[in-house]
């Protein structure tokens, strides 16, 4: 794989979505994760900076921005920095829309 991209599951278990490699493959092959808008089955599939990816966990559903690829799975402070958070802004509008 070329040194701009990282496999997706790969990728998941570096930013801390899954416990796992193997849990962050099944994520995938679930159907619990698009990239780009797009329903992803593969665990190998080609990730780079700028793409957004949606998985639909149990809870919530978190949209996040790609901000860097991962080198090792470390602290949660550091797996914070491979994303943006593009969920936090769309829970603001729709908590302040209820309120209304």
């Amino acid at each position: 794989m070329r040194e701009d991209r990282q496999r997706l599951d790969k990728w998941l278990w570096f930013a801390r979505f899954a416990k796992t490699r193997t849990l962050a493959a099944k994520l995938v092959t679930s159907g619990f994760v698009r990239v780009n808008g797009q329903r992803i089955d593969n665990a190998a599939k080609a990730l780079a900076v700028g793409d957004v990816v949606t998985l639909a966990l149990a809870r919530t559903t978190l949209v996040v921005k790609v901000e860097a690829l991962g080198l090792r799975r470390g602290p949660a402070p550091e797996a914070r920095q491979l994303y943006a958070d593009l969920t936090e802004g769309e829970g603001t509008l729709v908590s302040g829309d209820n309120k209304s």
